[in-house]
Order: structure tokens, then C-alpha cells, then sequence
């Protein structure tokens, strides 16, 4: 699971984690940094492109989730950095860490960018589970563990939100 870092860590916050768990949380909390640009990006991707009947609710709704997604990714990143670490922050650093697919020049129908929307926040969510006990169990970290909970949650109303609009 431990990502590759680049870059040593920044320095050594006296914070009751071990440098090899931070580092591991660190690896954790990147991966989950990429995933959040990957939906962002998927979300703006479908707010500029969608069309059809409900063009005006899904716009207003794509907008609405990839600007939560921009908060997220920061406080992720906000998080790295209080373990001593560097947050990723280049599209190729994104592209190596994250676990969604991309699907470049496509332009899927209206309910498929939905579905495909709920099912990328659905795939974060099931990640996210496996952190929140790695953070927790693993490495002692119940703030990481607290601060992706939150995350999660998030999550599953924004897929709740994508679910409902298809009535599944």
C-alpha cells in the first residue's frame, strides 16, 4: 500500500506517531488526494459536457459536488502536511496514485455520467472504510481516522444525491 514518496518528510512533528506510521498515513492520505482530482476532474468534465432534459439540474448538481470535492481534497492535503509530509500536486503524481480508471474523450449520456459518478464516490467510500481502520488500528491515528470519516460521509450523500436523481 505505501506509495513512493518523492520527497523526505518535511519534519518531524512530535505528535505520538512514529515516523514510518506517518509515513504510511502519508502514502494513504496521497492516494486519497489523487482519487479526489479524479472525480473532481470527472465532475467537471460531465458539468461542461452534459446535455439533454435535465441538463440545467445535473450542471447545477456536478458544480455543486466538484466544488465539495475541492474542499475535501484540501483539507487532505492540509492533513499530509501536519504529519510532516508533501501533498502530492501535479496531475502525474495524481495519474501514479490514484485507484479510479480515466475515461478520456468520452461523452456519455446524461444518466451515465450520473451513474458512473455515483459508482466512482461509491468506489472512494469502500477505500475509505479500509483506510479510516488502517488509520485507526494500524498506526494510531485516530485524527486521520476522524478527519476520513467525515470525508466518507460526504461521500455517501453525494452518491446518495446521484442514486436518487436515477431512482435506484
Amino acid at each position: 500500500m505505501t506509495m513512493t514518496l518523492t520527497r523526505e518528510l518535511t519534519h518531524e512533528p512530535q505528535i505520538g506517531l512514529s515516523a514510518e506510521n506517518r509515513a504510511e498515513l502519508i502514502a494513504i492520505l496521497n492516494r486519497i488526494l489523487a482519487d479526489e482530482h479524479m472525480l473532481y476532474a470527472r465532475l467537471r468534465n460531465f458539468h461542461w459536457n452534459v446535455s439533454g432534459i435535465h441538463f440545467r439540474t445535473f450542471h447545477e448538481l456536478f458544480e455543486e459536488q466538484y466544488n465539495a470535492i475541492m474542499l475535501i481534497a484540501d483539507e487532505v492535503a492540509e492533513r499530509v502536511r501536519m504529519l510532516g509530509g508533501y501533498a502530492i500536486g501535479t496531475l502525474s503524481e495524481f495519474l501514479g496514485a490514484t485507484t479510479l480508471d480515466e475515461s478520456p474523450n468520452t461523452y456519455p449520456s446524461a444518466e451515465t455520467m450520473v451513474r458512473r459518478l455515483a459508482q466512482a464516490h461509491e468506489h472512494i467510500i469502500q477505500n475509505l472504510r479500509d483506510d479510516i481502520d488502517a488509520c485507526a488500528d494500524e498506526f494510531g491515528d485516530e485524527g486521520t481516522a476522524d478527519l476520513l470519516t467525515g470525508i466518507m460521509r460526504q461521500h455517501e450523500e453525494m452518491a446518495w444525491m446521484l442514486r436518487s436523481t436515477l431512482n435506484q
